[in-house]
């Protein structure tokens, strides 16, 4: 007799191996269910919720006549309702089923247990309400386990408010600038391309000037836009990409693949399901929603390059777009998560939440071949043979690690990352002062001189004693010195 149960016992039954793992029940009965589909679809519905990757390959295999018959059983069932409205919503196949007619809407996902859309859709064939985040061609979960309730009640505009009581509006509204280009350079040194000051530059203008503003930021056409203000002019692709992509390094010389991203032909449907997801959360708790779509984005890597910016592009944009974060302000979420190499691990497994059981899934279905030339004029030899079978898992990717990661990364950004920033700069104007005491410059020769005698271990280099003669005074140098000490002594 087996001793499985719910979705474990359907896909044993079924012949069904999804790559995002099962959840293990909170609480169980005290006996097992039938071994029918009755059965074991009611015992998962009530006690381990719903895993939309499973239920899209369950009802790809499922012959049909066992769900209509069940449905003939308990026409007015809640759990046999359910079946009946995700099989028809998932393959958007019609059953042979009159329709309900009698009974209480049931949701969809329990509210109580997941994050849902901000208004439900009632269906009136299965008196069921349609709270989903997306459509058929692209909906992601997220449980709201303690965390992620913790994260939908998070104020950041309080926290903001904050910073501004204890170091003033003006010298914050003074840390806006740096921090776009902080977070400029620090997304471009988690993709190790710190050095590119040109693009650095273009980004955190590009920041500047969208965050916010696109009536639709994942359309297609502002996507390239965005992507061509970025890369400049000499880049040789623009747009969505026409060809396979994989995240992957070197090791001993032999390629080693952490990620495969859908096929091309699909991305045009997948993002658009993404930006029905982000209509659908309109309202709803911002941080959730930079979440959904930054690692939706990400996941999907639709673009020829970039991607990873123009996810974490993302976070601030809805940040911005619903009102928490008001301008010139942006987060510097990438040096929170590049802060350190414990902070990158961090990031890298929020990322493999989810490609790490993918790539376990279809570990021998990849393999690097011949080399072509795709549409786009990428030339490839990653050869994935299981596009369609993994779109059941892309298409509906469960996302609540990933947004626990990102909550935590606005805590933290703005808990140490904008009060660093604030504190620097309010050390930097009252080490100005103390110096202007001593002589006068301006504040950029003044700045000039700080950070030579820091880089010069609080001493005075001869070139900056060359560039400003009155430091070669003894009493005021060392005055000068003895400032720098003070308000940076280590």
């Amino acid at each position: 007799m087996s001793t499985l149960s719910g979705y474990r016992w359907l896909a044993h039954h079924y012949g069904l191996e999804p790559a995002q793992p099962f959840l293990t029940p909170a609480r169980l009965p005290s006996t097992r269910p039938a071994d029918t589909l009755a059965g074991h679809l009611t015992f998962a519905f009530k006690y381990e919720g719903v895993h939309l990757e499973c239920l899209s390959r369950l009802f790809v295999l499922l012959p049909v006549q066992e769900l209509e018959v069940w449905l003939a059983q308990e026409p007015s069932g809640q759990y046999a309702r359910r079946a009946g409205f995700f099989y028809e919503w998932l393959t958007g196949q019609r059953l042979a089923f009159a329709g309900v007619t009698v009974g209480n809407y049931v949701d969809a996902l329990n509210p109580q247990h997941y994050f849902t859309a901000h208004t439900a859709t009632n269906n009136p064939r299965w008196r069921v309400r349609d709270n989903l985040l997306g459509t058929a061609a692209y909906c992601p979960l997220i449980r709201r386990t303690a965390a992620i309730q913790a994260a939908e009640t998070y104020d950041c505009a309080q926290h903001l408010q904050h910073l501004e009581r204890a170091y003033g509006e003006d010298l914050l509204m003074r840390s806006a600038v740096w921090l776009t280009v902080k977070e400029s350079l620090a997304s471009f040194t988690l993709e190790h391309e710190g050095q590119q000051t040109d693009r650095v530059q273009r980004f955190a203008a590009a920041m500047e000037r969208h965050c916010g503003q696109a009536p639709a930021p994942l359309a297609a056409d502002f996507l390239t836009a965005l992507q061509r203000e970025i890369l400049g002019d000499k880049a040789t692709r623009y747009g969505l990409r026409r060809s396979p992509v994989f995240v992957g390094e070197v090791q001993g010389f032999l390629p080693v693949v952490h990620y495969i991203a859908p096929h091309w032909d699909d991305t045009p449907a997948l993002l658009a399901g993404l930006a029905t997801v982000e209509q659908r959360t309109r309202g709803q708790a911002s941080v959730l929603r930079a979440a959904l779509l930054a690692f939706g984005f990400v996941y999907l890597h639709p673009l020829v390059d970039g991607n990873g910016r123009v996810s974490r592009f993302l976070v601030n944009d809805i940040l911005r777009r619903d009102g928490v974060i008001p301008a010139p302000y942006i987060l510097p979420v990438s040096a929170t998560i590049n802060r350190n190499p414990a902070a990158r691990r961090a990031y890298d497994q929020a990322l493999e939440a989810f490609s790490r059981p993918l790539m376990q899934r279809y570990r021998v279905q990849y393999a690097f071949g011949e080399e072509q030339e795709a549409a786009d004029g990428v030339r490839y030899n990653l050869h994935f043979h299981a596009y369609a079978d993994a779109l059941h898992a892309w298409r509906y990717p469960d996302l609540t690690a990933q947004t626990e990661y990102l909550a935590g990364v606005v805590a933290q950004t703005l808990k140490h990352e904008m009060r660093e920033e604030a504190v620097y700069l309010q050390t930097m104007r009252q080490a100005r002062l103390a110096i202007k005491a001593l002589l006068e410059a301006p504040d950029t020769d003044i700045d000039r001189i700080i950070r030579s005698i820091r880089e010069n271990l609080a001493g005075l280099s001869r070139k900056i004693q060359k560039e400003y003669p009155l430091l070669q005074d003894p009493a005021v140098g060392a005055a000068v010195v003895a400032v720098v000490r003070r308000y940076w002594p280590d």
